[in-house]
């Protein structure tokens, strides 16, 4: 088949196309190069230097769309977006991006669309009070986190809650920029499938890692970060108590998932959206993280429980693997404890 990938020349972007190409499939790679997510690096041979938000009013555009089976939508601007004057580029180069790529898919008569969403769409994860049953906490109170109470608690009883595995009907509740952007391309894909008689996949990724992964940059994830403190001989800094779930996806693994499900959507029927959660289906603490990070780099350093938090982190989020693995064939083969460990000396872009 032969593949769109925008965000080529990223982190997992460039997993996706080797994967792609090593299978025949013919890839035309897109990336815009942002400063923030590649620094000063050049476009890669054959890289497409083009912008998303153009797509709908470019000949470029229109002319690398010709022929093409399928679109993979990887690029998009990361990180949780924390300033209220972030608000316009996120959704400019997520939301009307993807929009106006849309539009000009539908001109060019491509119907076939995959699009990387993420599990912030979910905000907070799914809970449960083992006598009152399911809950859906509101954000927690500052005051109970600066006593150092992170947990959600039952509205009833006050007892803590219990975490759940989240699929993909579970409510979603973006708590940040970035999410709030996220839902809002699964929900412009949602109409274009409608509109266009098109079919679409959001695959709703969650915490990637692995060899490539930018470092010390806001595309950076929380393993990266731990493995730059054990790199300047520091304890890694773990926020709340550490007791934070959730599930740590390879990036191998999330390009395979792509792959199967470009396959997937290319033989869809018209007007057929679906969502899928990318996971490992291993939940894991975020204290056991950094540890896993510091076995890796044989640092015998301890990671540093700071009692910290940040203003919109969620509790716990943790996937359900189950939906993928019965519709996509997809199933994680790197489990959290071999891929952290390996990551803590993989290569990293700068």
């Amino acid at each position: 088949m032969k593949v769109l990938l925008t965000g080529s020349a990223g982190f997992i972007g460039s997993v996706i196309g080797a994967q792609l190409s090593a299978a025949g499939d013919e890839v035309v790679p897109v990336d815009i190069m942002l400063a923030n997510a590649h620094g000063s690096a050049e476009a890669p041979e054959g890289t497409h230097t083009l912008d998303v938000r153009d797509a709908a009013t470019s000949g470029e555009w229109a002319a690398l769309l010709h022929g093409v089976d399928v679109v993979c939508h990887q690029s998009a601007l990361v990180g949780a977006g924390v300033a209220v004057s972030d608000l316009p580029e996120y959704a400019a180069h997520n939301d009307l991006g993807t929009a106006a790529l849309m539009a000009a898919m539908h001109e060019a008569g491509v119907g076939r669309l995959v699009v990387a969403s993420s599990m912030v769409v979910y905000g907070e994860g799914r809970y449960a009070c083992p006598t009152h049953g399911a809950q859906v906490p509101g954000p927690r109170a500052v005051a109970a986190l600066d006593g150092g109470d992170f947990e959600n608690h039952c509205s009833v009883c006050g007892e803590p809650l219990t975490w759940e595995l989240v699929d993909e009907d579970a409510r979603l509740d973006p708590r940040s920029t970035y999410a709030a952007s996220k839902l809002a391309q699964e929900h412009y894909a949602s109409a274009w499938v409608r509109q266009a008689g098109a079919a679409a996949v959001a695959l709703r990724y969650h915490n990637v890692y692995g060899p490539g992964m930018p470092k010390d940059t806001p595309y950076s994830g929380v393993a990266a970060m731990f493995r730059s403190s054990l790199e300047r001989g520091e304890a890694p800094q773990v926020y709340e108590d550490g007791g934070q779930m959730r599930d740590f996806v390879h990036v191998r693994d999330v390009a395979r998932a792509n792959v199967l499900a470009l396959r997937a959507v290319v033989e869809a029927d018209d007007s057929t959206y679906a969502a899928y959660n990318v996971c490992s289906g291993q939940p894991v603490s975020i204290l056991d993280v950094a540890r896993q990070v510091a076995v890796g780099t044989g640092h015998a350093i301890e990671p540093e429980v700071t009692g910290g938090y940040r203003l919109g982190d969620v509790r716990h989020i943790v996937a359900s693997p189950s939906l993928a693995a019965a519709e996509l064939g997809f199933t994680a083969e790197v489990s959290p404890e071999d891929g952290l460990r390996e990551f803590a000396t993989a290569p990293l872009r700068a």
